[in-house]
Order: structure tokens, then sequence, then C-alpha cells
């Protein structure tokens, strides 16, 4: 587990961008099993990715896309187990990854971001690629 203080100004990244930051396993079931509609979802960690592309590639996607996920909701991985745990029991059968990222259409996992793809990419890269699959599915 992360100090809370360590990690705040990252938690605070994505919510400051419109994320729901979710801190149960009731959050994420709520969040993420509506039959209807899309969400977006980051699992969001310390890791030097996810502060340099992650993070940053998110924001840019959910600032200036022209389709848009109807949800955006946030887990941290090493923080907030509970709802961590019970996140990646709606990405399988894909394993653990943080940070990774999701997107679920009508209840179903559509998409899905594991960290090996964050890794050695940029923000304008990763922003581009959920551009597109936000137009896709959104």
């Amino acid at each position: 587990m992360y100090p809370e203080s360590l990690v705040a100004p990252m938690k605070a990244d994505l919510t400051g961008a419109g994320f729901t930051e979710l801190l149960t396993a009731e959050e994420v079931d709520a969040a993420l099993a509506p039959a209807e509609g899309t969400v977006f979802l980051v699992i969001n960690s310390v890791c030097g990715c996810a502060a340099g592309a992650a993070r940053p590639g998110v924001k840019q996607a959910v600032s200036t896309g022209s389709k848009l996920p109807g949800k955006l909701v946030t887990v941290f991985a090493g923080v907030d187990t509970a709802a961590v745990n019970k996140a990646r029991e709606y990405t399988l059968p894909y394993p653990p990854s943080s940070p990774a990222m999701a997107l679920f259409k009508d209840g179903k996992l559509v998409h899905f971001i594991e960290r090996h793809q964050i890794e050695g990419n940029n923000a304008q890269t990763i922003a581009g690629h959920l551009t597109k699959v936000f137009d896709h599915f959104c």
C-alpha cells in the first residue's frame, strides 16, 4: 500500500479531468454493471509510464475527442485494493496490469490496454489510440 499523501496528486490528475474515483468493490459493481452505455475505466498507478504517458494521454483523449464514453471512472492499484480487485474481475481474461485502461459497452468489455502497450509509448500516441477506440465504440 502506498501512503495517501503520495498518491493524492496522481489520483487528482484524473479526478480533475472528470473521472469518478471508485474506492470500494460495491462502487465498481455499480459503475461497471449497467447494461447500457459506455464506461471507460483507468487502473491508475504510481509507475513512470502512468505519469509520463497513461494519465496525460487519457486526459488529452477525454478533453479533445469528439465521441466520449458516458462514464469515466478510475481505481488506484496498490491503494484501493478491494476496488482494484473487483475491477480486475471485469477485465478478465486479461491478467492484472497497472496502469491499464478498459472500455465497456452495454456491460461488456470491448477494449483493453495493458501496461506493456503503454510502456514505450508517449501521451500523444495513447491519446490518438483512445480517440479511435472512442470513435468506434461510443
